[in-house]
């Protein structure tokens, strides 16, 4: 995970049009968006330079991801292909301190982007579901993981994340004042977001970093 200014890069052609409409139709988010209106949702890396921070990111805090991945590029280059990976693994094979698990993923990962085993080219034309499917298949690699892939790669408008600890904490703070939230209460809410539930996932994401997340 990393964080970065959006506001100069390419809008996604969606985000205008989805931010009028949720500004029209959640009083939360009429009240979030305007706060960050010269901001969006930034372009990716490759594929597997996407992959291969979210796996870094999964379950912990975005500073101790940051600094995971600052160690991680130091050795491998600002961005790491799936070859550099596999070399380094060679003679670290714990890939500058990640833990044993994610080293262990993220070489798995480069592996199979090195042999072809998958085909991200692919990824652009196949639905939500299927690119999910896909990549869950891919060892380390869980729905979290995948929905991260589909809102910063692949930029897909209406991605709900319920398995992101930041996205339910936000739910709770401005819809439930304070209140632990469950993934069925926090589905609810969403359900006015859509077909724009990634633009609103970013804005609540927002409201509680003063940093956009990219992965």
């Amino acid at each position: 995970m990393s964080t970065s200014s959006a506001a100069t890069h390419a809008k996604p052609e969606y985000w205008d049009q989805a931010s009028s409409e949720l500004i029209a139709r959640d009083r939360i988010l009429k009240k979030l968006i305007p706060q960050h209106k010269t901001e969006w949702l930034a372009p990716s890396a490759t594929p597997f330079v996407t992959l291969a921070r979210a796996v870094v990111g999964h379950q912990i805090s975005v500073k101790s991801a940051d600094a995971m991945w600052r160690r991680f590029t130091d050795a491998c280059g600002r961005n790491p292909t799936p070859r550099c990976i596999i070399n380094l693994a060679e003679t670290d094979i714990q890939l500058s301190g990640l833990s044993k698990r994610k080293a262990e993923y993220i070489l798995d990962l480069a592996v199979h982007f090195a042999e072809k085993k998958i085909k991200p080219s692919a990824w652009r034309s196949m639905d939500d579901e299927a690119v999910i499917a896909d990549l869950c298949a891919i060892r380390g690699i869980g729905r979290w993981t995948a929905e991260m892939f589909l809102i910063f790669n692949l930029q897909r408008p209406d991605v709900l994340p319920l398995d992101d600890a930041s996205l339910l904490k936000a739910i709770s703070l401005h819809y439930f004042s304070g209140e632990p939230v469950s993934r069925f209460e926090a589905r609810e809410v969403a359900q006015a977001w859509a077909p724009w539930r990634t633009v609103a996932t970013w804005y609540l994401w927002r409201s509680l970093d003063p940093a956009s997340v990219q992965y």
